[in-house]
């Protein structure tokens, strides 16, 4: 078994039972989370990523969703460079109740983290983002404003945390890849004026 397939059946074991909030289909049948991340690796790969980063891609959401107890697995199937790249990830590990620290606090520390950071773990982050910016893209054409009934923070805070994440990655993770976050991120704000037409 490869690496890849090593990291993906273990995002798979630590994902078991989650989907992808607001996937299901006209017969009913939501996507499962792992498609996510799966995702995610294939922009970090067309975007330049090496073998750590796309591993890490695969795992970037198993602390945050599977919790601590996940972290020493991954060291030692997957080393200490993949460790730290999905920690990079990471924008709060659930404790011992699975509660996560409030949303606005989360997302204003993992900004000052990004902000800071230098090195392979932006690239993966970035992909993630545009991964997720690009499913809102999607639910906004299908569904309209009511996808934003999804999100903590509503549509305000939703646009506000990915305005400033566009923002943070500039000129700081490959220039086709800024470009994208740019352009999807300028067609979700637009979209509800677009409604008006």
């Amino acid at each position: 078994m490869t690496a890849f397939n090593a990291a993906l059946a273990m995002a798979a074991e630590a994902h078991q039972g989650q989907i992808r909030k607001g996937t299901a289909n006209a017969l009913g049948l939501p996507l499962p989370y792992i498609t996510h991340p799966v995702a995610v690796a294939a922009l970090v790969q067309r975007y330049g990523g090496n073998e750590e980063q796309i591993l890490a891609a695969l795992l970037h959401d198993v602390l945050e969703d599977g919790g601590p107890a996940w972290r020493e697995p991954i060291r030692a199937a997957f080393g200490d460079g993949v460790l730290a790249l999905v920690e990079f990830c990471t924008d709060g590990v659930p404790d011992a109740a699975g509660h996560k620290p409030p949303w606005r606090a989360r997302k204003e520390a993992y900004l000052a983290h990004l902000r800071a950071a230098t090195g392979p773990g932006l690239l993966v982050s970035a992909c993630d983002k545009l991964t997720n910016l690009q499913a809102i893209l999607l639910d906004l054409t299908e569904i309209g404003e009511s996808v934003w009934g999804r999100f903590t923070a509503g549509k305000e805070g939703s646009l506000w945390y990915y305005a400033s994440l566009v923002d943070t990655f500039a000129g700081r993770v490959p220039p086709p890849l800024e470009r994208a976050l740019r352009r999807d991120l300028a067609e979700v704000q637009a979209h509800g004026r677009s409604l008006a037409w």
